[in-house]
């Protein structure tokens, strides 16, 4: 995902990073299978819903889901009815969760009937056009405010929505469509089923007026778009990129994870939402100029680093945003060369060092922030792709890709952590890597260096002063030319304050620091004499 601003565009530091992550209730049940049946109306925005839920309770008396109940507004699902089989059972209905009692642990069938306005989640409105549409908008924990559900990401199940919804929409969702047919009053019913379980985050359906366009197909995998009907032939244009950019990723980590993409148009609220097999895409971002090719490969991307190869909580959103963010850099440097990439990156350093002087205190990998819209910052996406960068730089291309492959597939349809990634690169490449990850996503901030060069007859010193508050081991690359001539020198920087001696035999001009962007630092330089 993106969010909307992208795309127009040690001791307190481990207490924070290694708090308790996983609420309780949502690591009591472990739900295999949801069915759901909605109706949507446009005489009004209730929405009537059923579902039939295939759980296993793990522990405790009761089946708890998450579902957000009628509030003082007057939004929010009121359920009417649990059965398990034919039989009514009592229920509980919380603020925001329900309890189901069960006489035993293991595996359970049920079924809720349920209505009301959602309170978010799905978002019922007017598109630019002025035309009534509906979008689930689900991210990060929005799902219950429309669905009963274990609405947290390390619970994966499959899912089918059968949505009645007035005949003049089309239905889109995720996996493959099983169903469509109007049945003579007015109304149309259509219904998709995904075979690959999936986290509740990326379960949608998106109802609107919609021109739908095959775009073509990639090895077996159908690429469609869906857009406006005012918007058809700028939106199959640009969605069609699709196309060019899948075959890529690929090509680089591994099988595509879902049977389609659709790529649509909708009222998200972010730039692009990564959806399973189904992309939603903020409704300027058509344009019929194929300015979102970095959008959509961004989304692309996700289809494997976040919903199949998923974070087990959300703190670990880098493994993410910045997969999407540092894959999107890779693919783009790949179609238009090495100085494409290093632009790229200059301009995410620039906003990750913005953001820390923000932010001082915030990790990439942050437990304890609780707001978890708050973790769609620079820290998950930029930030976490120049880590990613930086791991490469030091394994090399070859171990690098052949990690991150090793990653993908022994983590796809799976949830993962950030040690979980460490422990598979450290295999991958036989490098012990704990100093890094720690540094670099644990510890808020960045080296912050001060150089100071002078030269004497045939030697150049340079002092290297690092000044932010924990001390950081990097490799540090270094170009000083003059004369017509260039020099460049590469190395380890260990200790707050470190001197550094290169022969020289021409007069120095100038000190370039980091000419191959591979650092993220921020730095001064400083000649003395």
């Amino acid at each position: 995902m993106k969010p909307l601003v992208f795309c127009l565009l040690l001791t307190v530091t481990c207490s924070r990073s290694f708090a308790q992550e996983t609420p309780e209730r949502h690591s009591r049940v472990d739900v295999i299978d949801y069915q759901y049946q909605l109706q949507l109306s446009d005489r009004d925005d209730t929405l009537r819903g059923a579902a039939v839920i295939e759980a296993i309770v793990l522990r405790g008396d009761s089946l708890l889901l998450d579902l957000h109940g009628p509030d003082a507004q007057g939004k929010g699902m009121l359920v009417t009815e649990v059965t398990i089989g034919e039989t009514p059972v009592p229920f509980r209905q919380h603020a925001e969760w329900i309890a189901i009692p069960v006489s035993n642990n293991g595996r359970h069938i049920m079924e809720l009937q349920y209505k009301g306005i959602p309170a978010d989640g799905l978002i019922i409105a007017r598109n630019k056009y002025n035309r009534r549409c509906f979008f689930a908008d689900n991210w990060p924990n929005r799902a219950h405010q429309w669905i009963p559900c274990n609405d947290h990401p390390s619970d994966k199940a499959t899912v089918a929505f059968r949505v009645t919804a007035p005949e003049h929409y089309q239905v889109i969702s995720n996996g493959v469509q099983t169903e469509e047919y109007r049945d003579g009053s007015g109304m149309a019913v259509t219904a998709w089923r995904e075979t690959t379980p999936i986290p509740t985050k990326v379960m949608v359906i998106g109802c609107a007026e919609f021109a739908v366009g095959y775009a073509g197909a990639v090895g077996q995998i159908p690429v469609t778009s869906w857009v406006f009907a005012p918007d058809r032939d700028n939106g199959f244009h640009d969605y069609g990129q699709a196309v060019d950019v899948l075959p890529w990723f690929i090509q680089h980590v591994g099988p595509y994870p879902f049977s389609k993409l659709a790529n649509v148009q909708s009222k998200t609220i972010f730039g692009g939402m990564e959806n399973a097999g189904c992309i939603f895409y903020f409704e300027n971002s058509v344009t019929g100029n194929r300015k979102i090719e970095t959008l959509l490969a961004h989304e692309i991307a996700h289809q494997w680093f976040g919903n199949s190869a998923s974070e087990k909580h959300w703190s670990h959103l880098w493994l993410s945003e910045g997969f999407a963010t540092y894959m999107t850099n890779l693919y783009m440097e790949s179609t238009y060369g090495a100085d494409t990439l290093q632009k790229m990156l200059q301009e995410q350093r620039k906003t990750v060092i913005a953001f820390y002087h923000k932010e001082p205190l915030r990790p990439v990998v942050d437990s304890l922030e609780t707001n978890y819209m708050k973790l769609l910052n620079a820290n998950s996406y930029p930030k976490g792709g120049w880590v990613l960068h930086m791991l490469r730089r030091q394994l090399g291309d070859s171990l690098f890709w052949r990690g991150i492959r090793e990653y993908y597939a022994g983590y796809a349809g799976k949830n993962a952590d950030t040690d979980d990634f460490r422990a598979v690169m450290e295999k991958s490449s036989g490098r012990p890597l704990g100093d890094f990850f720690n540094q670099w996503l644990r510890v808020p901030g960045h080296p912050q260096l001060k150089l100071q060069w002078t030269q004497r007859k045939n030697e150049l010193r340079v002092r290297v002063i690092q000044q932010q508050q924990a001390l950081r081991r990097f490799p540090l690359t270094l170009r000083i030319t003059g004369g017509g001539k260039a020099l460049t020198e590469t190395f380890q920087i260990e200790q707050r304050d470190q001197s550094v001696v290169i022969p020289l035999p021409f007069k120095a001009e100038a000190l370039e620091v980091d000419p191959f962007t591979d650092l993220l630092a921020e730095w001064i330089t400083e000649r003395v004499k």
